[in-house]
């Protein structure tokens, strides 16, 4: 099978197209990106940044699942924040955007905690804020009637009363556990209470997200891809535009976006509605890559420009460093799960195991 793979990958050599070399690019490029110089600022500042991993090994009868998430900040010197557990959770077709959703909680939870215990001045969120926002709600299981009948002020009351006592860990099984909403039969169980998991996590994942904006002024999220293609219109994001036509260092314009400009938000609506993100690509240093940043706020041409100042003081090869630390610590690989799995004592078959006689 191997050899009729290749024999068709020879046949279809060049098959995926590059952008046509007669496309005036220049013009593309023009009033949209800028090669300039960014200096560096080492002032007086603290900053923080985090990041989150999640894997899952399959058995027959369940998923083996881990999920982590960690803040380092820098104040002078390094110190570090972090959240996990493991967890046993059946087999469901929306396992990912599960694990997402408990990923992203870990993730606020540790920066909440480096934004408030140590007063960071900034905070650098690896991925997107608005993304978040824009996708808050999950896809992969219908609400459940109970969590839609219950969804009032009083239970959102009590997650956020919950959670500015609980600084770490998942708050949302307490929630379901005090509603009362698991009076399913045996057989149908275990399915659905994943269901409740799914949406009761994007609630407190939103929650969250309220609160950390309540910081706005300290946070940065940086992408380091992104499939947004708003400012020059291709069928390839801007951030692929950008880094395969530019090579120096330099930015974007600065473009405005709101958080809701289609669609309505069922709670905290009024709250999500007045935030406008500042939205622009950056290179830190020549023929590196392009990074999307955006801030939870509308700020100004000199603001931003003096933000890029301290994050390139912080930058090696292009990239802030600190962000690459928490990621490179956190990230949870398949040889970690195989040594979770035997320090846990599972004793489970994947049914795989026929693939190596």
């Amino acid at each position: 099978m191997l050899n009729s793979l290749y024999e068709k990958a020879i046949a279809k050599r060049g098959f995926i197209q590059d952008i046509e070399s007669d496309t005036d690019i220049e013009s593309q490029l023009e009033h949209k990106w800028f090669n300039r110089f960014i200096d560096e600022n080492h002032g007086d500042f603290s900053i923080a940044a985090g990041d989150g991993s999640f894997n899952k090994k399959k058995f027959l009868t369940t998923n083996f699942c881990a999920v982590g998430a960690e803040s380092i900040i820098y104040d002078g010197e390094i110190k570090k924040i972090d959240d996990s557990d493991i967890f046993d959770i059946p087999h469901v077709s929306f396992l990912d955007e599960l694990l997402s959703n408990y990923m992203a909680i870990y993730e606020l939870k540790c920066a909440l905690r480096a934004i408030k215990d140590y007063n960071v001045d900034y905070y650098m969120l690896d991925g997107s804020i608005l993304g978040d926002l824009q996708n808050a709600f999950p896809r992969g299981a219908k609400l459940p009637s109970k969590i839609k009948e219950n969804l009032d002020e009083s239970t959102l009351n009590e997650f956020e009363r919950r959670l500015s006592h609980r600084h770490y860990g998942l708050v949302f099984p307490e929630i379901r556990d005090s509603l009362k909403l698991m009076e399913l039969p045996k057989s149908e169980e275990m399915n659905k209470v994943e269901e409740y998991n799914l949406h009761l996590a994007s609630i407190e994942k939103i929650i969250l997200l309220r609160e950390i904006l309540q910081y706005r002024k300290k946070i940065i999220s940086i992408s380091k891809t992104s499939s947004d293609n708003e400012l020059f219109h291709w069928n390839i994001p801007d951030i692929a535009f950008l880094d395969k036509f530019t090579h120096q260092q330099g930015m974007s314009i600065i473009k405005y976006k709101s958080v809701w400009e289609k669609a309505a938000f069922p709670y905290y609506n009024d709250f999500f509605k007045k935030i406008t993100f500042t939205i622009f690509y950056v290179r830190f240093q020549n023929n590196k890559n392009v990074l999307k940043v955006e801030l939870p706020y509308k700020a100004s041409k000199d603001h931003v420009f003096e933000l890029i100042k301290k994050i390139n003081a912080l930058s090696v090869q292009g990239y802030p460093y600190l962000l690459n630390k928490a990621h490179n610590d956190v990230v949870i690989t398949d040889r970690n799960m195989k040594e979770l799995v035997k320090i846990a004592k599972i004793y489970e078959t994947t049914n795989r195991e026929v693939m190596s006689w």
